[in-house]
């Protein structure tokens, strides 16, 4: 054990202290980008690495659809470099706030460039067996683009550009942080799709809280269902809750899944009076806290890859 005197730890607080205003400097030369939601904000972080300094205007397990900005999120839109939406309509909240901010800084949609599917407004049919085909904005895309790994890797893609643009100084850094990151998603897309290959194809059926998971339909071959639209905002009457109850018996979909940034009481209620089993937690539009089971997009779609396999296996 190394004992220090009244000198050497006099000397040691000196460097400690000339240390201090370095690395405030090192982390004010960062950029700042703000991102509207705590996936979005990972995306960023991972392109960006220890040159950007990443903020999350709607953090993990909360929920982007209904969220109310404050003063706070004004003064961060205000002082940020760069400005991460995901687009298609999921943030309708945001225009008013950049407005209000008076923010000057660059927008990079990140779903720029994904080919959109049709999201449900209403409650006429939430059965995603059939998406494939195009939708524009104006025919109600879903904007839940991240649940199907391929378009993550265009949000990659445009992330990486607009922080390339927004410091080229350090355009080397996003190219190989992206192209790293990327190869990742790929390992991801083929193991989502190695473990549903083993499920049985009548067994790839489950209901959702929400209509957050067309992309994951379309790409994977998983049929869900949902007693709300793609908008949490919208609520779920007793024709809805009596319709999905009345499918399940009839289809025998085997699980009932709550979503992390839902209430559970309605699918409590639903898989109670369903017969269907409740699966584990699942995660469709925010991360979880760092401690939890998803802390990243890759977390996240690996810890809903195992709760549907072990509902539905």
């Amino acid at each position: 054990m190394v004992w220090f005197g009244r000198r050497g730890i006099a000397a040691a607080l000196l460097v400690l202290v000339g240390l201090a205003p370095s690395l405030a400097a090192a982390e004010d030369a960062k950029l700042k980008a703000v991102a509207t939601f705590s996936i979005l904000a990972d995306l960023v972080a991972q392109v960006g690495g220890d040159r950007v300094a990443v903020t999350s205007l709607v953090g993990p397990d909360a929920d982007a659809h209904g969220y109310a900005p404050t003063p706070g999120d004004a003064r961060k839109l205000a002082e940020a470099n760069l400005i991460v939406v995901n687009g298609l309509g999921f943030e309708g909240w945001m225009e008013r706030l950049i407005k209000a901010s008076g923010s000057k800084a660059p927008l990079v949609v990140a779903s720029k460039n994904v080919k959109t599917i049709a999201g449900s407004h209403d409650h006429d049919d939430h059965d995603h067996g059939d998406h494939g085909h195009d939708h524009g904005e104006g025919d109600h895309a879903d904007p839940h683009a991240w649940q199907n790994v391929a378009n993550v890797k265009l949000y990659v893609a445009n992330i990486r550009d607009g922080l390339t643009a927004a410091d080229p100084a350090n355009a080397a850094l996003y190219t190989a942080n992206a192209a790293a990151y990327t190869q990742k998603l790929d390992a991801l897309d083929a193991e989502i799709r190695a473990a549903l290959a083993a499920i049985p194809q009548e067994r790839r059926r489950i209901i959702t809280t929400h209509d957050s998971f067309g992309y994951f339909s379309a790409a994977y071959g998983m049929r869900f269902l949902a007693p709300q639209g793609i908008s949490t905002d919208s609520e779920a009457g007793p024709k809805d809750v009596a319709r999905i109850i009345r499918q399940i018996r009839r289809d025998k979909v085997p699980a009932v899944f709550v979503e992390s940034i839902a209430d559970p009481r309605l699918m409590q209620q639903i898989a109670r009076e369903s017969g269907a089993k409740v699966g584990g937690r699942i995660y469709s539009d925010a991360l979880s806290a760092p401690g939890g089971p998803a802390p990243g997009y890759l977390e996240m779609m690996r810890s809903n890859l195992t709760a549907f396999r072990e509902a539905l296996s």
